[in-house]
Parts: structure tokens; C-alpha cells; sequence
């Protein structure tokens, strides 16, 4: 399943895969999974930070759009249990790498979770940027730029076992994308006044 969101997009929002009664379902990632779903979870805080123009992902024709954000998943079909084996991961890279290299501003990378982390990782060395020793180590709200022109955040998942326990807050899914805006902006790469203009207007600048 391909993502979706900003061709222009400065932000690659990374997932793991689609959810089988979500994404599988509707055709789009992180949609459909009911309320108070991964869906509504993380479009609550991309919204938030000014990135969605909904704060709900409930349906394909349901008029969500991003700005300046991009979201895909390393692996392209729904794994059994949520769970995508090393092949199957391999096996979507390609598909990934493509998708992304159809992005040429995306500077900073939001990881939903260690295998986004991971896959980006590989992702950026497949591009040519360095690979940071010793390797990173993957925690909630961890950043690390690997040289002056990309930035990696580290994110729980929002999957209901992370935000259901407590593991994964709203305020620290919000924390990840104002985090990402700010230093989107700090590097020059995100300055537009999106807080302030509405999406109708934007579409058409």
C-alpha cells in the first residue's frame, strides 16, 4: 500500500505497516481503525502541530490532508500479527526507497517505532548519508542528524498497546511533531506560517 499526504512534504511521517482492519481495509494508512484508533491517535498530534487538516482518520473520502508531512510504512501489506518478518521487510525496502526518492524535500523523518527506526536508517545509507557510529539507539523523542541536511525523531508506534497502557501519551505523540516542526524551522526548512493559513489557501500557493 503506497502513502500518502504532501508531494512537497519536508517531513517523512514513517509506520510499520498497514493495520489489517485499518489501512488493509480502507486503502489508506493509518485510517479506519476506529475511534481512539492509531489513525485518530496520530492525527490528533500531527494536527495539532499543523500538519493535518483533520484531527481524525476515519475514512478515505473523509477529506484529511497533509501539509508539508508525507506518511508511508516500511512494509507494504498487513503482516500476520502485526508483526512483518525480515523478509517481508527486504522484501518492501525497494518499494520504500521509490516512494521516498519521489520526495526530493523530505529533510526530517518521524520513526513510528523501532522498525520504522531501523528501516530508516538503512534508508538514508541507500541515499548516501552517513551513517552515525556509534549506531543510534532508539527512544521516544530521541533526535540525531547524521549530517546538516536530515534529521531523525524517534516515536513509540501509537498502536492501542502503546496508548492504551500509558506507554504513549497524546502529549508526548503531540511533543514528537511540535519537536518535528521546530526543527524543521530551526534548519531553515519548514518557515512557512502554517499555523496561521488555512488549508484551502495553501492548496492554492
Amino acid at each position: 500500500m503506497p502513502g500518502f499526504g504532501d508531494p512537497a512534504a519536508r517531513v517523512l511521517v514513517l509506520g510499520l505497516a498497514p493495520a489489517a482492519h485499518g489501512a488493509n481495509r480502507t486503502g489508506r494508512v493509518f485510517t479506519g481503525d476506529g475511534t481512539g484508533g492509531s489513525g485518530d491517535f496520530l492525527m490528533r498530534a500531527m494536527h495539532g502541530a499543523g500538519f493535518a487538516s483533520l484531527p481524525t482518520s476515519q475514512r478515505i473520502d473523509d477529506g484529511l490532508r497533509l501539509r508539508d508531512a508525507f506518511i508511508a510504512a516500511v512494509v507494504r501489506c498487513a503482516p500476520p500479527d502485526n508483526k512483518p518478518l525480515p523478509e517481508e521487510i527486504a522484501a518492501c525496502e525497494a518499494h520504500l526507497t521509490a516512494e521516498v526518492a519521489a520526495l526530493p524535500r523530505v529533510r526530517v523523518i518521524v520513526c513510528l517505532g523501532r522498525v520504522a527506526f531501523d528501516a530508516a536508517w538503512r534508508l538514508l545509507a541507500r541515499r548516501g548519508v552517513p551513517t552515525i557510529r556509534p549506531r543510534p539507539a532508539f527512544a521516544h523523542g530521541a533526535v540525531y542528524r547524521p549530517d546538516d541536511r536530515h534529521v531523525v525523531i524517534a516515536s513509540y508506534h501509537p498502536s492501542r498497546q502503546n496508548t492504551n497502557t500509558g506507554r504513549l501519551t497524546p502529549e508526548m505523540m503531540a511533543n514528537v511533531f511540535n519537536m518535528a516542526f521546530k526543527v524543521a524551522a530551526e534548519s531553515g526548512l519548514s518557515l512557512v506560517t502554517r499555523r496561521e493559513r488555512p488549508f484551502d489557501k495553501l492548496r492554492s500557493s
